[in-house]
């Protein structure tokens, strides 16, 4: 039976050695490739990343006319803004002057800021492999805290809701389904739907898409929750808190740091979100089963 191609997954040759049985299959493997953002002035970040579909059409971004294109919004263009974002170097869309593929390259986007002297960067001309985040830059914590917002209040959810999300995240995750190599993101609205959704090889790529995507279609993140497949890193918790997401949940465990970062930053924390489990690590008040004050253990 012939295998259907998913978008970002690719056909390998391997040897399945299962107990006594040796097999020859074909294998989807996850797609890796490089994408790389020159911002003027600044520096060059090249991304290993998936393109998974979805928008592969010419696009660009300008202050003045907003998103150039035609079709769904470019997933080149979204983890370009998201990444941007994360790292510091813009605070929102009007930070940008102009964004767009390069025309002898597909593979790499050209940023130009609206005041580039405005722009504190944290590392620059560097290549930025699947994991990694804001790991391995040094710094004190207390010097990182200081350069992230405090969240928002007034977004409620029900455990139950996160794993129903949990679920549906799962339930779309294509790449992931094929190759078993992918993670994903997902963002969910005060009424507990899904508004943005992307998969990657790096679990860093797949939140930079989908908040990219959110800025770019002018969704409030500031107002919203997003969904891990991942571990809760402290560059996963940062890259969120930058986008004031006001509740993070994954399906796995996090570590100290991301929960005081969390904690000190007004985010409701939140990991183990599989089967009938949901741990709550920080700010529990935002989770429905929960008053605000209450005492609990994990």
């Amino acid at each position: 039976m012939a295998k259907t191609v998913v978008e970002g997954t690719s056909f390998v040759a391997a040897i399945r050695v299962d107990r006594s049985v040796v097999a020859e299959e074909i294998c989807s493997v996850i797609r890796e490739d490089t994408l790389t953002i020159a911002v003027e002035t600044v520096g060059s970040y090249t991304l290993m990343w998936t393109p998974t579909g979805g928008g592969s059409a010419p696009m660009a971004f300008t202050n003045n006319d907003g998103v150039l294109g035609e079709g769904d919004l470019s997933e080149a263009l979204c983890v370009a803004v998201g990444f941007l974002f994360t790292e510091g170097i813009i605070d929102g869309l009007a930070d940008l002057k102009a964004i767009a593929f390069c025309p002898d390259d597909p593979k790499v986007v050209a940023v130009h800021l609206d005041d580039p002297s405005r722009t504190r960067v944290r590392r620059r001309d560097v290549v930025m492999n699947s994991s990694c985040g804001v790991c391995g830059e040094g710094g004190r914590i207390e010097d990182l805290l200081e350069t992230l917002p405090q969240v928002g209040t007034g977004l409620s959810v029900a455990a139950t809701d996160l794993r129903r999300l949990m679920d549906e995240m799962r339930g779309r995750q294509t790449v992931f389904e094929a190759t078993g190599g992918a993670h994903a993101a997902a963002v969910f609205d005060a009424g507990g739907r899904m508004v943005a959704m992307a998969e990657d090889l790096g679990r860093h790529n797949a939140l930079d898409k989908v908040i990219g995507r959110c800025l770019l279609s002018g969704i409030d993140t500031g107002a919203c929750g997003v969904l891990l497949s991942s571990r809760l890193s402290l560059e996963m918790v940062t890259k969120a808190i930058r986008a004031r997401f006001q509740v993070v949940a994954a399906v796995s465990a996090p570590t100290s740091l991301a929960v005081e970062v969390a904690e000190r930053k007004g985010v409701s924390l939140c990991g183990f979100i599989r089967d009938d489990r949901c741990t709550v690590y920080a700010h529990p008040g935002r989770v429905a089963e929960l008053k605000a004050g209450t005492t609990w253990m994990n």
